[in-house]
């Protein structure tokens, strides 16, 4: 007979597996890190398996672990909705979970989520992630819908998702302030033949390495930045250019120069939800983008 299942122990599991840290998920949760330890020992112990492999670059899911996630995920976000739906019947007010790629946290949802609330709309959490993870928590109901682009690899693609159009984002080169192709107009890819540009994640990379072999050169790549955040930080620092998109060109910090191409490219920029997830509309308009 199987014992009653606790939901803390899978709650630290998909925060294991969500920072890819012990350390992290504990402070995410509010416990040490030997207690959120012995939280997924006992779930290892409830499901008869090894879950979780620890290494120098953190900690990472076994097979079995990764065939449990999108379950436990589940089970952590319907425990969460079970709780919202039981404060709506006491008129409280529900929470919208929207999941978002990095480039769009730093203004585009931030001014979508203002106008929202200026309009009485819901409360928002806003989880940060990059495309190919977001489509499968979209897809569990762990968020409820989740901005997204059609960078490499691309949308996800299932028959229950939908993806709404938002608009489209140039794909722009980042330099260092006193760069001396700063402050010009735009200028061929080629002119950066030369430079090291610091990249975070393979999507981004992928497209670089694209519009180098368009331009004619291989460009010479450093992946010493893990986020979008250091990748900014280690340009501004004269480490290197990169490419990002427009869609984060209004919160650049003031000591970065955007420099735009002769042969532009640019990528889709969309609002994924579940087919049958309704009332978006709102969220749609508010999260329409037309450029920066």
């Amino acid at each position: 007979m199987m014992g009653v299942m606790a939901l803390t122990p899978w709650n630290a599991f998909v925060e294991v597996c969500r920072t890819g840290s012990i350390r992290a998920a504990a402070e995410a949760t509010g416990f040490t890190q030997p207690g959120l330890s012995r939280q997924v020992a006992a779930l290892e112990r409830e499901v008869g398996v090894r879950l979780l492999l620890r290494g120098p670059r953190g900690v990472t899911p076994t097979s079995a672990g990764a065939a449990l996630l999108p379950h436990a995920r589940l089970v952590v976000n319907e425990a969460r909705r079970g709780r919202e739906a039981a404060r709506s019947a006491t008129d409280r007010p529900t929470t919208l979970a929207l999941g978002a790629v990095p480039s769009a946290t730093a203004f585009l949802v931030p001014r979508a989520l203002g106008l929202l609330r200026a309009g009485g709309g819901p409360d928002c959490t806003v989880l940060s992630r990059i495309t190919p993870e977001l489509g499968p928590m979209v897809l569990s109901r762990e968020l409820d819908a989740a901005v997204v682009t059609d960078a490499p690899p691309g949308l996800p693609r299932d028959a229950e998702l939908r993806a709404t159009h938002l608009g489209d984002d140039e794909v722009v080169v980042i330099a260092p302030a006193d760069h001396g192709l700063a402050g010009g107009g735009r200028v061929s890819l080629t002119r950066f033949a030369g430079e090291t540009w610091i990249e975070d994640n393979v999507g981004s990379e992928t497209m670089l390495r694209q519009l180098a072999a368009r331009a004619g050169f291989e460009p010479l790549i450093s992946t010493m930045a893990d986020d979008l955040l250091a990748k900014t930080g280690m340009v501004a620092a004269g480490l290197g250019v990169a490419i990002v998109p427009d869609l984060l060109v209004p919160s650049l910090r003031a000591d970065l120069a955007v420099i735009r191409t002769t042969q532009p490219t640019h990528r889709g920029i969309y609002l994924l939800s579940r087919k049958d997830r309704a009332g978006l509309d709102d969220l749609v308009a508010a999260l329409t983008w037309r450029g920066a």
